[in-house]
């Protein structure tokens, strides 16, 4: 079910020479889409990077997303174990991108800028023309992250509510 031209993706072209330049890690990390056998995996690593939250049941998150755009939904192996993730899509008016975790183990190496560069590159293919992403205030490194490579904050306030109750409440 793993489609080689984006296991390759990262592999050529300017986006992965300046992800390499970071550590020679990227360069070893496969980027490919979700497997229905990697969702164990996965969960463990957004547990692992302090992902998951009580009103966001993780395995109906991935269901939803294996609906609607499975291919915008992408993990980083590496040495055979997935070490990150990030959860893209495009509604035909803008990008999202969620989800964007790294092993804590592996963080700081560039991986997590690989798995943007790839996201941006399919969402770029798909003719999306900005990409949104949400992060809670008080995660400062994440934000520093996201302005490192290019993301600014946007003027607007984040407004949300829920269609469906993953506690049980659906």
């Amino acid at each position: 079910m793993h489609s080689p031209r984006h296991s390759r993706a990262l592999r050529h072209g300017p986006a992965h020479d300046s992800a390499q330049r970071l550590c020679p890690l990227v360069s070893r990390m496969q980027i490919r889409p979700f497997q229905s056998q990697d969702e164990p995996a996965v969960i463990a690593l957004w547990r692992q990077c302090d992902l998951v939250r009580p009103w966001n049941d993780p395995h109906k998150d991935i269901q939803r997303k294996l609906e609607v755009g499975p291919n915008l939904f992408l993990v980083g192996v590496l040495d055979g174990q997935i070490v990150a993730s990030v959860m893209a899509g495009y509604e035909g008016h803008r990008g999202w991108l969620n989800y964007l975790a790294v092993d804590p183990e592996h963080q700081l190496h560039g991986l997590a800028r690989a798995m943007v560069i790839e996201a941006e590159r399919l969402l770029a293919e798909a003719g999306c023309p900005k990409i949104n992403l949400q992060v809670r205030t008080a995660n400062i490194e994440v934000i520093e992250f996201y302005r490192r490579i290019g993301y600014s904050m946007d003027e607007v306030v984040s407004l949300g509510k829920r269609l469906k109750h993953d506690d049980g409440g659906d």
